[in-house]
């Protein structure tokens, strides 16, 4: 594989774990989707050996633990503050729709997607609950907790997906590598040599 081929790919993935940094805002599964990306990577340069697969499974390790703290997060900030399981589901539905609206009204990258999903996730929640129970104190208490634990989340698993990220850049850096393929593609051929053979002077007699 040529050197120019190899680096062509390192960019595609550099491109590929952005990618999945920012769709992780949006509650998709954006982390998984780098994790991705270093495999792919790993198996196209697998005689180089750039990619280990003890990278891999700390990339994994890193992409459930992201998902178990973004999970607990958002989830416990709403039922802290006495949301029902429609309520909660109204956080995480206006947080995805929030953080789609945000990104082009405020146009810094990243930033717009946080703030939209944090205020969608206050609102879906606030709304559902509203129409619920009718009570606006409730409402705007489990609104306000939606919104933290949204924001906590959003905090841990971009956190989380900036390690893998440099970890990725670490790792899959093409230079060096291993030496040699793992497998040999010719086995060397050591020539036979003839042991000398010293005869008696008498001949044996």
């Amino acid at each position: 594989m040529s050197t120019m081929l190899i680096w062509l790919y390192y960019f595609l993935l550099l491109i590929v774990q952005l990618a999945g940094l920012v769709v992780a805002i949006f509650q998709l599964p954006g982390l998984w989707v780098m994790l991705a990306g270093t495999g792919v990577f790993a198996l196209l340069t697998r005689s180089h050996g750039y990619v280990s697969v003890t990278s891999i499974l700390v990339l994994l390790g890193l992409a459930i633990t992201a998902e178990i703290v973004e999970f607990v997060a958002g989830g416990a900030g709403a039922k802290k503050a006495g949301a029902s399981k429609l309520g909660m589901t109204g956080a995480m539905v206006g947080g995805i729709v929030g953080a789609i609206v945000g990104t082009p009204m405020i146009p810094v990258p990243i930033v717009g997607t946080i703030v939209g999903a944090v205020v969608g996730s206050f609102l879906g929640a606030m709304a559902v609950e509203l129409i619920r129970r009718r009570e606006v104190g409730h409402s705007l208490r489990v609104g306000y907790g939606a919104a933290k634990g949204r924001l906590l989340g959003i905090g841990a698993k971009l956190t989380i997906g900036i390690i893998m990220l440099l970890i990725t850049i670490v790792v899959a850096f093409p230079v060096g590598g291993r030496a040699t393929p793992i497998m040999p593609t010719t086995i060397p051929y050591a020539p036979l040599t003839t042991l000398p053979v010293t005869l008696p002077a008498n001949g044996g007699f």
